[in-house]
C-alpha cells in the first residue's frame, strides 16, 4: 500500500472529534479565568491568596494525574479512563456550584483539573491514526486548545451576569456530559489500541529526559510562561474595573479584540520562525515583550485604552510562545523519546499555571496589584537568562516509519543504519517491539521515495 496523501474518512473523524472534546473541557476549565477574582471577592472566607489558590489548583492535580491517566489507558482502555476523567471532571463542577466557601472552590478546582484525560486523548489520537497523518491529527486537536482559551476569555465576562459563576461551573459540568456524548457516539472505537511512544511517556526515559539541558530550557519556559499568564489573571479582572473604570459586565468586548487581533499578528511572527528558520531569535524577542508588556502593565493599568493596547502587545507574544515552544520540543527531543518529552513539558505547563495562581494571589495579597506585574516581569528576565543559552534548533521534523514486525534487535540496529544512509534522514531510531522506526528528517533533502522502500507498509 502506497502512503495515502490525504487522511481517511475515518482520521478525520476521530482528528475533529477529539479536538472538540477537548475544546468543551478546557473551555470549561478557562471560562472562570476573568471573573473569578471579582466573584470571589465576595464570599466570606476570601483571601486574595485563596483566590489564586482556586484560579491555579486545577495545574496541580492535572499536572500530577495526566500521565498516570495516559498510561492506565493502555491497560483499561482509552474510551474507559476518558469516562472516568469526565466524570471527575464534571464531579468537580458540580462541588464548585454548589460551594459558597473558597475551601470548597477549591476542592472543586482540584477535582476538575484531577479528570486529567489530556494525555489519554494523545494514545486514542494515535490509536487511530497512521503515522504518517499523525502529525496532522495533533495538529487539529492543539488548535482546539487554543481556540477554547481564546473563546473562554470571551464567554466568560458574558455568560456572567446571566448565570453567575455558580452557573458557569454548572455549564463546565454539563460540557463534561456533553463529552462523554462525543466519546460514545462520534469518536471512533480503536481496532488496535497500542502503546506509542510518539504520544506517550516512557517511564524508563523520565531521567534521560529530564537531565537533557536544551529539553529542559524549555519545560522551564512554558512553565514560566503560564505561571505569568494565570498570575495575571488574578488581577487583569482587578486592573480593569477597579483602576481602568471598566464595569465587569463589560470586559468580553475588551478580551474579544484583544484576541482576534492577537491570534491574527501572531501568523507573521510564527511564519518567519519556522519558515526562515529564526526559531532562537523569536522565542527570545517573544519572552522580552512579554516582560516588557508585564512593566507596562504596572504602569498603565489606570488608562483602559492603555491598558488594552498592552494586553494587545502581550497576547501577541503569548500566543507566538504557545505556537512555537511545542515545535521546539518535537525539534529537541530524540526521535524516540518525544511521546516522554512532550509528557514533561505538558507537566510543566500545568504545574507553571498553579504556581502563578498560588503566587499571584499571595503577592497581590501583601504587596497590592502593581507587584504581581513586576513579579511576572521577573519571570520573564529569568526566563529569557535561561532561553539565551539555548542552542539553536535543528530543523527537523519527526517521522514515523511502519516496519516488518519480527525484526530482532540486531536486525533493527541494522535497519537504523541503512535508514540513516538515506538522503534527508538525521536520525533513526529503531524500536523492532513497536514495529516502528522513529526519525528526524530534514523535510527539504529527504529522499521520501527511497526511505519509504524500507516501509512494511510498501511490502
Amino acid at each position: 500500500m502506497v502512503e495515502s496523501e490525504r487522511m481517511t474518512p475515518l482520521e478525520r473523524r476521530a482528528a475533529f472529534s477529539l479536538a472538540a472534546l477537548f475544546l468543551i473541557r478546557m473551555l470549561g476549565l478557562f471560562m472562570i479565568l476573568p471573573v473569578f477574582t471579582l466573584y470571589a471577592q465576595e464570599l466570606p472566607d476570601s483571601t486574595p491568596t485563596l483566590i489564586g489558590l482556586a484560579v491555579g489548583i486545577y495545574g496541580l492535580t492535572q499536572a500530577v494525574f495526566q500521565m498516570p491517566f495516559g498510561l492506565a489507558s493502555d491497560h483499561f482502555g482509552r474510551k474507559k479512563v476518558l469516562y472516568a476523567g469526565l466524570c471527575i471532571f464534571a464531579f468537580g463542577s458540580a462541588v464548585a456550584a454548589l460551594s459558597d466557601t473558597m475551601m470548597g472552590i477549591i476542592i472543586g478546582r482540584a477535582l476538575q483539573g484531577a479528570g486529567a484525560i489530556a494525555a489519554t486523548v494523545m494514545a486514542l489520537a494515535a490509536d487511530l491514526t497512521r503515522e504518517e497523518h499523525r502529525t496532522k491529527a495533533m495538529a487539529v486537536i492543539g488548535a482546539s486548545i487554543g481556540l477554547s482559551f481564546s473563546l473562554s476569555l470571551v464567554f466568560g465576562p458574558l455568560l456572567n451576569p446571566w448565570i453567575g459563576v455558580p452557573g458557569l461551573f454548572w455549564l463546565t459540568g454539563i460540557f463534561a456530559l456533553a463529552g462523554m456524548v462525543v466519546v460514545r457516539f462520534v469518536v471512533p472505537d480503536p481496532v488496535d489500541s497500542r502503546f506509542h511512544r510518539d504520544t506517550e511517556p516512557v517511564p524508563a526515559q523520565f531521567k534521560m529526559v529530564l537531565a537533557d539541558g536544551q529539553l529542559a530550557r524549555l519545560d522551564f519556559g512554558i512553565f514560566a510562561l503560564h505561571l505569568i499568564l494565570t498570575a495575571n489573571f488574578v488581577v487583569i479582572p482587578l486592573a480593569l474595573r477597579d483602576y481602568a473604570g471598566l464595569p465587569a459586565e463589560q470586559h468580553w468586548w475588551v478580551y474579544l479584540i484583544v484576541m482576534l487581533i492577537a491570534l491574527g499578528a501572531m501568523v507573521p511572527f510564527v511564519i518567519r520562525a519556522e519558515k526562515h528558520r529564526r526559531m532562537k531569535q523569536v522565542l527570545l524577542g517573544a519572552i522580552a515583550v512579554i516582560g516588557a508588556a508585564e512593566l507596562a502593565m504596572a504602569m498603565v493599568s489606570a488608562s483602559l485604552w492603555l491598558l488594552v493596547g498592552v494586553l494587545l502587545v502581550f497576547f501577541v507574544a503569548f500566543n507566538v510562545l504557545e505556537a512555537t515552544l511545542p515545535s521546539l520540543i518535537a525539534k529537541t527531543a530524540p526521535p524516540d523519546k518525544k511521546g516522554t518529552a512532550m509528557g514533561i513539558y505538558s507537566s510543566s505547563q500545568f504545574f507553571g499555571a498553579f504556581c502563578g495562581g498560588f503566587f499571584g494571589g499571595t503577592i497581590y495579597h501583601y504587596f497590592q496589584l502593581p507587584a504581581v506585574f513586576f513579579f511576572c516581569a521577573f519571570v520573564a528576565l529569568a526566563w529569557l537568562v535561561v532561553a539565551s543559552s539555548m542552542r539553536n534548533p535543528r530543523y527537523l521534523s519527526s517521522f514515523m516509519l511502519r516496519i516488518d514486525d519480527g525484526l530482532t534487535d540486531d536486525d533493527g540496529k541494522k535497519l537504523a543504519v541503512q535508514l540513516t544512509a538515506v538522503r534527508g534522514v538525521a536520525e533513526a531510531v529503531v524500536v523492532p517491539r513497536d514495529g516502528v522506526a522513529y526519525l528526524k528528517v530534514d523535510q527539504h533533502a529527504l529522499d521520501r521515495d527511497g526511505l519509504l522502500r524500507f516501509s512494511a507498509a510498501e511490502g
